[in-house]
């Protein structure tokens, strides 16, 4: 990668990138409930959910490789635009072509319009003033929540079939587009750069990219299957649509409190505390009895499993150059996305043991758990030392 970009100045405005991804995450947010539901109005295995949540992931692992040569050439926005595109015809192709093999094709190709869309607003974002980067990031992850948790309440009011939720999930992408298109903003202009060789990414922070690593461990798994394990629970349609809105509203709520969090506590004990968290809200789920105790314990897993991504991020940009972000990108979002293709895999196995969904994360989460405790142990005997 011999491209990247540098920042202007910290002024910049980034409300329109902003913007557009809360529309595409509306748009996003129905589509990620609506594919599993609806495999069977069109005479699909539901076996299938599971695959189409992975060759999506295994997109968005290329995706995020493949992006920064398109992104130096055309820059921020234009790229931003041409995803967008790419992902609509993607979801055209879901009704006009009922088929599973295409659906794996289509899912696929909009996994790498997807890579492209998270590098680009990320690295927009993380360019300019370092200690703002932890805000804008907030407003990242709100936007981008705060416009899933809209979407999944399409299932309850378009419902799952016919041409409705089609109709309005291209809606949304083409407002998005036209945000871009037509209302003015800056973006970070092109520089040279040596990018990232695999000597210099395996010195990067290894809790960020463990963090990473997990957050795609369990969120591929969540969106891919959780609102079958919902459904074979005995939750109807629009409750369905209404418990995985909590769980972007739970992420949604934490955003504001991480980057006081991070300075308190620090990234990667602050990761042991969510993962901790995360395990007792899957607990709670497993074990509850009424819809009221599984919406607390989701709105709290959402809370949990949404921290990892922004902290880990963070984490692994600190004290690097402006002309790497976007490559320091690329890997966060790379690591993301090795999770993202094995857990639904995972997940789908775990669904047909006793303890479901749950169990799986419960396991992730813990595992995890110690692993930031350990390391977060040895960079204080580390610093204690030194």
């Amino acid at each position: 990668m011999n491209t990247s970009m540098v920042a202007t100045p910290n002024s910049m405005r980034v409300s329109v990138p902003v913007i557009a991804l809360t529309f595409y995450a509306v748009a996003s947010g129905y589509l990620m409930s609506l594919i599993p539901l609806m495999l069977p109005f069109y005479g699909l295995d539901t076996a299938l959910a599971g695959w189409l949540a992975s060759v999506f992931y295994a997109g968005l692992l290329i995706g995020a490789v493949a992006i920064e040569p398109i992104l130096a050439r055309i820059g921020h926005k234009n790229a931003f635009v041409w995803c967008l595109i790419a992902f609509m015809l993607t979801i055209i192709a879901l009704p006009s072509l009922p088929y599973g093999s295409v659906w794996i094709v289509s899912r696929f190709i909009a996994g790498l319009a997807v890579a492209g869309i998270f590098v680009i607003v990320e690295s927009w974002l993380l360019h300019g003033d370092e200690r703002a980067r932890a805000k804008r990031l907030g407003v990242y992850m709100a936007a981008l929540y705060g416009g899933t948790s809209v979407g999944q309440f399409g299932i309850g009011i378009l419902g799952i079939s016919g041409a409705m939720p089609f109709i309005a999930i291209i809606t949304s992408l083409f407002v998005a587009v036209m945000v871009l298109m037509f209302v003015r903003t800056e973006q970070p202009a092109h520089q040279h750069s040596n990018g990232f060789s695999l000597k210099s990414m395996s010195k990067l922070n290894h809790p960020a990219l463990v963090g990473c690593l997990v957050s795609g461990l369990t969120l591929g798994a969540l969106y891919g299957l959780m609102p079958l394990e919902l459904s074979q629970k005995g939750i109807e349609n629009q409750h369905i649509g209404s418990l995985m809105a909590l769980i972007i509203l739970g992420a949604m709520a934490v955003q504001p409190i991480v980057p006081w969090l991070s300075k308190l506590l620090g990234s990667t004990l602050l990761m042991a505390a969510f993962c901790l968290i995360g395990a007792a809200a899957a607990t709670t789920a497993m074990l509850g009895t009424n819809l009221l105790d599984l919406s607390i314990s989701l709105f709290v897993l959402g809370m949990a499993l949404f921290a990892l991504y922004p902290i880990a991020i963070n984490l692994a940009c600190k004290a690097v150059s402006a002309d790497k972000i976007v490559s320091v990108t690329q890997v966060m979002l790379l690591s993301y996305s090795v999770g993202s293709v094995i857990g639904p895999v995972l997940g789908d196995m775990s669904m047909h043991s006793q303890h479901g969904l749950f169990g799986y994360l419960f396991a992730m989460l813990m595992a995890t758990c110690i692993y930031m405790l350990i390391s977060s142990a040895k960079r204080r005997h580390r610093a204690m030392a030194g």
